[in-house]
């Protein structure tokens, strides 16, 4: 049997990556500045992270202008959510120990 801990995703663990997908679980879609002052992160450290859940698959950006002013929307994808849950599982059965 394999250790739980080998479920854990790496592009995930990370605990800006991990607050990003957590809040983006709740909602279908939210735009990038209320995430951003949710996970209580820079413009920047949100953008860095968010690139790399956008390689991996796991998040959609969705660019849009409202009136003047561009916007841009986040969502989790399929495989987003089917890591996260995986990740979350392999947590708890780590912090259900033996």
């Amino acid at each position: 049997m394999l250790h739980p801990r080998k479920d854990l995703d790496a592009v995930i663990h990370m605990p800006v990556r991990f607050s990003i997908m957590a809040a983006l679980t709740a909602v279908d879609e939210v735009d990038f500045k209320t995430l951003a002052e949710t996970i209580e992160v820079s413009d920047s450290v949100m953008s860095k992270h968010l690139s790399a859940l956008t390689e991996a698959g796991y998040v959609t950006p969705r660019k849009m202008f409202v009136g003047k002013f561009p916007r841009t929307y986040l969502s989790l994808t399929a495989a987003g959510r089917k890591a996260w849950k995986r990740h979350v599982a392999a947590l708890r059965e780590i912090a259900g120990g033996l």
